[in-house]
């Protein structure tokens, strides 16, 4: 078992930053550099609409990369790409991860279930050792101890 980290603490995926952040800002300056050297036939508003594409997909993708899961001794946070959850501890139940998920779900004493994109699945090594502290944390901080 891992051991139970330091409060607060934060997990956010690696690659998912890296890959949205840089794949906005190819598509910014892509779009700019279009918008300034498109053919004169183009009225500035279409120039303008061009350059605004470009700011909304990186503000989708932003979006996208802000996902975390944040751990402090009152609860969890979880940020989703467009929905923010504040958990008290005794309200999750349980949190697990198939082989082959996206992220992990918790499961909530509601009976209802919530992703937490802030772990992503596809960093292998990363996502198992973040999903192993986030159980620590539950098994110490939850309303019910494993009685393992």
């Amino acid at each position: 078992m891992t051991d139970v980290p330091a409060l607060p603490v934060v997990w956010r995926p690696r690659t998912t930053r890296v890959v949205a952040y840089t794949t906005a800002g190819v598509i910014v300056f892509g779009l700019l550099a279009l918008a300034v050297a498109v053919a004169p036939q183009f009225k500035p508003s279409d120039r303008v609409m061009m350059v605004g594409f470009g700011l909304f997909l990186a503000w989708i993708l932003h979006m996208l990369a802000r996902c975390r899961v944040a751990a402090d001794s009152a609860g969890v946070t979880v940020v989703n790409a467009f929905r923010t959850r504040r958990l008290e501890w005794a309200e999750i139940v349980d949190v697990n991860m198939s082989v082959g998920e996206p992220w992990p779900t918790l499961d909530l004493a509601d009976g209802t279930s919530l992703g937490a994109m802030g772990i992503n699945g596809a960093e292998r090594a990363l996502s198992a050792r973040q999903l192993e502290e986030l159980k620590a944390l539950l098994a110490t901080h939850g309303e019910a101890p494993d009685p393992s």
